[in-house]
């Protein structure tokens, strides 16, 4: 038989779903992957009950329904004082992940680089590679993820580079960027004449005193930054991949080709309850920054209280835990050196061979039943000594959680 791709040869699982099925193997509270355990607004529930009869069940326009696509540019005029021309500036995709991977395709020559910044969301380095287009990391310094703007004027400026990508508020490490970092980004955007891909479905999951910045308003930037974003997390839906690009015309011309001959359209029956997401008022993203604050509130003062070292969030549902006191460099290394470790782990990170941090989260979800997300699939940079976990989660299951947690160093000290 012939080869397959080469572009996907060096393709590993998703690290985030595999430790989720290890979760539910194990019986371990799933602290990986990202989604709530409440239900969405009942206000929605009753909406898709009425749908369901009612319709539509066939397919939308392939850009979206136009009473979404208008519901959609409301709301982020709204929000950001940005006007986008539902007929020629939106396109409504199968949730964010769609969103970027044909933005991606739109942007993106073979040959094309991407910067990116480290730590990242696993899906961003697979989207540049099947583009064609060759990724380029910039680090964010673990302890507080900021940036050396000369470490990212020297990426920007390389030649081939196309575009870079910025996850604000971020996924893993919790950063909401500051309007000062935004601005040293844009104006290097516009010295190197690059696309700025922006991933934003967290904007509304903001710990005080923290706020979120359209990178679009910011001066010379809405003609050349492609948003995407979606409804998963602003209003728990996960499951139901509703996503959404706002950009300038020329760009967007592109992209609907693309999402055209990629996945058709989203799903319509969904896209007429979205509306009624669209038009809940500000009262709703009052509670929903109440509810988060609470969630990390509870569970990040359990981690302080059991002597966990942290990163604090200022956004997203995640916290980046610090598990260097549990020695596990030094407990894989002494496992190498005699021998024992083979079939250890199957190197979630693809480095061949399995690491510490994946080491320590087989044994959390295993002996101490919860599950984390090992952070070195996140980062280019050689870093093997955070975990994420996410708390978007019932009070319950966060204390139950916190309540496994408190046995983690008689267990795996």
């Amino acid at each position: 038989m012939k080869p397959l791709s080469d572009r996907t040869s060096h393709f590993t699982e998703s690290v985030i779903r595999y430790m989720t099925r290890i979760a539910y193997s194990c019986g371990a509270v799933n602290l990986s992957q990202g989604f709530p355990d409440f239900d969405p607004p009942v206000e929605l529930q009753n909406r898709m009950a009425e749908v369901a009869k009612s319709g539509p069940h066939q397919y939308a326009l392939t850009i979206g329904a136009k009473n979404f696509r208008e519901a959609v540019c409301n709301k982020q005029e709204h929000f950001s004082g940005m006007r986008f021309d539902p007929e020629k500036e939106c396109v409504i995709t199968c949730g964010s992940t769609e969103a970027m991977m044909i933005t991606m395709m739109s942007v993106c020559n073979p040959g094309d680089k991407v910067v990116i910044f480290s730590p990242f969301y696993e899906n961003y380095t697979a989207d540049t590679i099947l583009s064609g287009a060759t990724p380029i990391y910039v680090p964010l310094n673990p302890d507080d993820f900021t940036f050396d703007a000369n470490v990212l004027e020297d990426a920007m400026k390389q030649p081939g580079v196309k575009a870079l990508v910025l996850c604000n508020p971020s996924n893993p490490s919790g950063k909401v960027f500051t309007r000062a970092e935004l601005q040293i980004i844009a104006d290097l955007a516009i010295k190197y004449d690059l696309y700025v891909i922006t991933d934003e479905v967290y904007e509304h999951i903001i710990f005080a005193p923290h706020v979120h910045t359209h990178m679009a308003t910011l001066p010379g930037m809405r003609e050349r930054t492609i948003e995407c974003s979606s409804l998963s997390k602003t209003y728990s839906i996960t499951g139901w991949r509703l996503g959404y690009i706002l950009a300038p015309e020329p760009i967007m011309e592109r992209i609907k080709k693309v999402h055209d001959f990629t996945v058709v359209g989203a799903s319509s029956p969904l896209q007429e309850v979205g509306v009624t997401a669209m038009n809940f008022d500000d009262e709703y993203y009052t509670e929903l920054q109440a509810h988060y604050t609470h969630m990390k509130e509870l569970f990040t003062d359990g981690l302080r209280n059991l002597g966990f070292k942290f990163t604090e969030p200022q956004g997203t549902y995640f916290v980046m835990v610090d598990i260097s006191e549990f020695g596990y460099d030094r407990k894989l290394a002494s496992l190498v050196a005699s021998g024992s470790a083979a079939g250890l782990g199957i190197g979630m990170t693809g480095s061949g061979s399995v690491r510490p941090d994946e080491l320590f989260c087989m044994d959390l979800a295993k002996k101490v039943g919860v599950a984390a997300v090992p952070g070195s699939s996140f980062f280019r940079e050689p870093v093997n000594h955070l975990v994420r976990f996410h708390f978007a989660k019932k009070d319950e299951t966060l204390i139950g959680a916190l309540n496994r947690l408190e046995s983690v160093r008689k267990l795996l000290k």
